[in-house]
């Protein structure tokens, strides 16, 4: 056997076995990324939908909430007309003077 023959230099990109390493290697690295994608991917669904189902029960409390304000008004309107009209005028000039400023 001749010496040539046998030595592969490792940092020589056109030896065999070093483009076999780096091409396991790179592989490797990319099989390594696609399950750390997939781990993102989950943990961003979960948290999506933890997300999407604090939105629904926020919007259930908000309208379980209008309609017990709704409610709370017509009473008021029926049975003291006078004091919620002027319930609302104070309200409407402290929500102006906000704004305002």
């Amino acid at each position: 056997m001749s010496a040539q023959s046998t030595y592969r230099d490792p940092l020589n990109p056109s030896s065999t076995s070093f483009k076999e390493a780096a091409a396991n290697k790179i592989d490797s690295m990319a099989d390594k990324a696609n399950e750390k994608l997939h781990d993102v991917a989950g943990t961003a669904e979960q948290f999506a939908n933890r997300l999407a189902d604090q939105g629904r029960d926020a919007s259930d409390k908000m309208s379980e909430v209008a309609g017990n304000l709704k409610g709370a008004v017509d009473k008021s309107v029926r049975e003291q007309p006078m004091a919620t009209l002027a319930m609302a005028a104070v309200l409407g000039f402290i929500l102006g003077a906000v704004w305002k400023s």
